[in-house]
């Protein structure tokens, strides 16, 4: 969930090599695994309910409520990530997302918040849902037990499966402002290419694993692929904690 200053911008080609990439590569063997969670993504009602008009908005702020959480876990998972990373440039590329988390999402939510009716003192009051805790507690695990391909390959869904979400619902549009301007900062090409750099590091150290290493680091890229389902999912079903 890295992400540009929030502007309007035109959807990247879906021709463009991250959307479908070379099949002889480590991502495209990434993404073949979890085609059909992506299609159950771009099928739930909270993302359908962004671009048709039906999503409720007090539904939308318990996802930015609970999104906040999740960032300030996700920076620290790819601030792990970074100081696993095999070069220094990997090391700056990791830290430098890990900086827009702070500077570009949560500003962000700065403006989104009080349009919702949302302020930084209540956010603090609500509680971290179950599904945040669960999705967040695994990133963090995985980043700092287990190898550099270990966490790069449990970040790269909330990357990767954000900008081709974002990319779709550009296509589609939607006549909420508020819900624009949040497909506007995943859609565009400033994260398209901010997603492309993290792919590219993906296919090089693809090349480099064994089949164990491989097998493991694809296994995480299942499960957080499946979390960021969960995530919508817990969004719009206003999560709480049942006892």
């Amino acid at each position: 969930m890295i992400g540009q200053t929030p502007t309007t911008r035109a959807p990247f080609d879906c021709q463009d090599e991250h959307m479908h990439p070379n099949p002889l590569t480590f991502s495209a063997r990434l993404w073949q695994q979890i085609e059909t969670v992506y299609e159950e993504i771009l099928a739930h009602p909270f993302l359908t309910g962004l671009t048709d008009g039906t999503l409720d908005e007090k539904t939308f702020a318990h996802y930015v409520a609970q999104d906040v959480h999740y960032l300030r876990d996700y920076a620290r998972a790819l601030s792990i990530v970074a100081a696993k990373a095999p070069t220094l440039a990997d090391t700056a590329m990791f830290a430098r997302h890990a900086a827009e988390v702070f500077d570009v999402e949560l500003g962000l939510h700065g403006e989104l918040l009080p349009e919702l009716g949302l302020d930084a003192a209540t956010l603090e009051a609500e509680p971290v849902g179950p599904t945040t805790q669960a999705y967040t507690s695994y990133l963090l695990a995985t980043a700092y037990a287990g190898s550099f391909a270990d966490g790069l390959a449990a970040v790269l869904p909330c990357y990767w499966i954000y900008a081709r979400v974002g990319a779709e619902l550009m296509q589609r549009g939607s006549s909420d402002p508020r819900y624009q301007r949040w497909i506007d900062s995943y859609g565009g090409e400033e994260f398209a290419a901010t997603v492309a750099e993290v792919l590219a590091l993906t296919d090089r150290l693809g090349a480099t694993l064994g089949e164990t290493e491989q097998a493991t680091a694809q296994r995480h890229f299942v499960v957080t692929s499946r979390y960021e389902w969960m995530f919508f999912d817990a969004a719009h079903r206003r999560e709480q904690w049942p006892v």
